[in-house]
C-alpha cells in the first residue's frame, strides 16, 4: 500500500511511519520544515515538503494521487494559540479530506482527540482546540466519497507501548502510549470495515489487532 500521512514529523506520525515501512508499505509524510526530512527518511518515509496552512486543494491532491490511504495526523501543537487551532487542527484537516476526495483516495483515517465536539463551549486555547477538532471531524464524517475512520485517543504518553488497548465508541477517559496509538492506526489503515466509525482508544487489555477486528465486526 501507498499511504500518505499529513503531519509527517509528529510524534505519532513518526512511530506510524516506522511501523508501516517495516511491514513493507510505501509511506510518505507531509512536512512544512525541510530540516525534518532526514527524520522521515530514517523512519522509512518519503518526505513531502508542503505547508497545509497555505497549500491549495489541487496541490495537496497532486501528492495524494495513486495513494491507497491517507492519514491526518497533523496538529498545531501544545504551544500554539487559538488561531492555529483553526488553521491546522480544523482547516488543514478539511483541506486534506477535500484533497483526498479530489485524488480519489477513499481510505481516510483521522487522529482526533477525546472530547472533540463542534459544540464545545469555552474560550481557553484547549476549548478552541476541542471545538476545532470536533468541527473537522463533523465535516469529514459528511464526506460520502471517503471511507473514513476517526480515532480519538485519550491522554497521550511516551511510555513504551504494551500492544494492549481498549477501543470502543466510548471508553471514558484514560491514558495511552503514542506507540499504541500508532499500532492502532496501522491496523485501521488496513481495515476498511471500520469505515464510518468514530472510536475512542485508551490503554486496556485487548491486543490491538483483536480490538480493531472486534469493532470492525460490530
Amino acid at each position: 500500500m501507498r499511504i500518505v500521512i499529513a503531519g509527517g514529523h509528529g510524534q505519532i506520525a513518526l512511530r506510524l511511519e516506522r511501523r508501516l515501512s517495516a511491514r513493507g508499505d510505501e509511506v510518505a509524510g507531509i512536512i512544512r520544515n525541510a530540516a525534518h526530512g532526514d527524520d522521515l527518511r530514517a523512519a522509512g518515509a518519503e518526505p513531502i515538503l508542503l505547508d497545509l496552512e497555505s497549500a491549495s486543494v489541487e496541490e495537496v491532491a497532486a501528492h495524494l494521487q495513486g495513494a491507497d490511504a491517507a492519514v491526518f495526523a497533523a496538529g498545531a501543537g501544545p504551544g500554539s494559540g487559538p488561531r492555529r487551532k483553526e488553521t491546522v487542527d480544523k482547516g488543514a484537516a478539511i483541506l486534506f479530506a477535500d484533497a483526498a476526495v479530489r485524488a480519489g483516495v477513499r481510505r481516510f483515517v483521522v487522529v482526533s482527540s477525546m472530547g472533540a465536539d463542534p459544540e464545545h463551549q469555552g474560550d481557553e486555547v484547549f476549548d478552541v482546540y476541542l471545538r476545532a477538532k470536533g468541527e473537522a471531524d463533523a465535516y469529514i464524517a459528511q464526506q460520502e466519497a471517503l471511507d473514513w475512520t476517526i480515532l480519538r485517543p485519550g491522554t497521550l504518553t511516551n511510555d513504551p507501548g504494551t500492544g494492549l488497548v481498549r477501543l470502543e465508541a466510548h471508553t471514558g477517559p484514560g491514558t495511552i502510549p503514542r506507540d499504541d496509538v500508532a499500532a492502532v492506526l496501522a491496523e485501521l489503515v488496513d481495515t476498511s470495515a471500520t469505515a464510518g466509525l468514530i472510536l475512542e482508544v485508551i490503554s486496556g487489555s485487548t491486543p490491538v489487532s483483536v480490538a480493531v477486528k472486534s469493532v470492525a465486526g460490530n
